[in-house]
């Protein structure tokens, strides 16, 4: 691939970053049902159901894992933190594995979110919005989530660039939010020929630092949209994706 090649494809998913991260979002769709998403979307008085959320999203379908919150709440008798606080990890371990399941994993699961919620009280005072508002830097929030057990680093910057892209949280900086290498991404880098087919995430998310420098997390909810949509792991519909005529790897594709 030439440079002028590459500029015009990272050029079109940087545009279409922009535009969501431009654009008010009233309702950030987790899980395409309303009462789920409206306490996940909660930051004001529920901050906490967006970190168990970002917990949950580990190993299934996010619209499943984003439920969890929700139906964990119908379970337990609400999401209030201090509700949450008093459970043991045996009883959120009930709740979690009663079937059906809310997650592929019950019993880290409630170890994670047991331990969450009290790391939530203890470093900052049960208040869970505290690991992202002041305008901390890109690097702090990543490093706040990522003191979390069970998140490593695909879901801390994940959960760093949903609040920013859907949330319009302001960070000082951006630079240090990555993409999210997961199959998606890693599949629509390869296919576009901005690394090479089955690179690892490694090398994924070092290409995102080097073709977006001050917000390498910009170009991952385009690659993500694209390989969920279009740019399918068998079949592609080339024909509809947004990149069909810039693509190297579409039939209609001019490069």
């Amino acid at each position: 691939m030439t440079a002028e090649n590459e500029s015009a494809i990272v050029k079109r998913l940087r545009e279409i970053g922009e535009r969501v991260w431009q654009t008010p979002e009233p309702v950030v769709a987790f899980t395409g049902r309303a009462d789920a998403d409206a306490l996940v979307n909660d930051l004001k008085d529920h901050p906490h159901a967006y970190v168990v959320g970002c917990i949950a999203d580990r190993q299934m379908k996010y619209q499943k894992a984003w439920m969890l919150p929700y139906l964990l709440s119908q379970r337990v008798g609400g999401f209030e933190f201090t509700r949450l606080q008093s459970l043991t990890e045996q009883e959120l371990l009930r709740a979690i594995d009663t079937v059906p399941k809310l997650h592929r994993f019950p019993r880290p699961m409630a170890k994670f979110i047991r331990s969450g919620i009290h790391r939530i009280a203890d470093q900052y005072n049960g208040d869970a919005s505290r690991i992202w508002t002041g305008q901390p830097s890109s690097s702090d929030v990543v490093a706040r989530f990522l003191e979390f057990d069970g998140v490593g680093p695909k879901i801390a910057h994940m959960a760093a660039n949903i609040l920013v892209r859907s949330f319009k949280v302001q960070l000082s900086d951006y630079w240090s939010i990555d993409v999210s290498a997961d199959v998606h991404v890693r599949r629509v880098f390869g296919r576009l020929g901005l690394c090479r087919v089955g690179a690892s995430v490694d090398e994924v998310v070092a290409k995102g630092r080097s073709l977006s420098r001050e917000f390498p997390g910009l170009l991952d909810y385009s690659a993500f949209e694209i390989g969920n949509l279009w740019c399918r792991n068998a079949d592609p519909l080339c024909g509809e994706c947004r990149m069909s005529d810039i693509c190297p790897s579409s039939g209609s594709g001019s490069m």
